[in-house]
């Protein structure tokens, strides 16, 4: 699925999103960059040691913040590692530290002068963040954003499975009316 949204094409994809050749993929990081499973496991494993490396400099990463990284042996040249919140009840704040993992994630490829990125669900996995929830305000961040910035032309939101494609569809079909 895929609407245009100012200049940018925000595209829904059912895939792995260690194999997408935009400027940028988006990792589903813990705080400490640590590596570990889930999409963080998959683009390490994938990306090589360098990313690891570059990861161990920087030190860590605050939830709802973002740093870059080479992208390694990936087709991505660099890996924006994003921290989205462990979801508790969804009282504590967790929708905003979501939307700010997106955002600065958006932020961060801007101020690269990136093109494209693609991003995970991110939260959804071993976080326990509802996947409904979470894609509407993935969406919605994210559509917010290329309303106002020209820079950025595409937006990919690379789900895992069926069950998290299907839900997205779902979602932007709301959205977009």
């Amino acid at each position: 699925m895929e609407i245009t949204v100012n200049k940018a094409v925000i595209t829904l994809v059912q895939g792995d999103i260690t194999r997408e050749a935009t400027d940028a993929v988006v990792n589903a990081a813990n705080a400490r960059l640590a590596g570990g499973g889930g999409v963080d496991g998959a683009i390490h494993r994938a990306g090589g040691p360098a990313i690891l490396e570059e990861c161990r400099k920087i030190g860590g990463c605050p939830t709802g913040q973002a740093v870059i990284t080479t992208g390694g042996n990936l087709k991505a040249k660099y890996v924006i590692h994003t921290v989205g919140p462990i979801y508790r009840d969804g009282s504590k704040g967790e929708a905003d530290l979501l939307k700010s993992a997106y955002l600065s994630s958006l932020r961060l490829a801007s101020e690269k002068g990136l093109k494209s990125l693609a991003f995970p669900s991110i939260s959804t996995g071993a976080y326990g963040y509802p996947l409904r929830e979470a894609a509407q305000v993935a969406l919605e961040t994210a559509i917010d954003y290329v309303k106002d910035h020209d820079d950025i032309e595409q937006v990919k939101f690379v789900l895992f499975d069926e069950r998290s494609f299907n839900v997205f569809c779902d979602e932007l079909k709301q959205l977009i009316g």
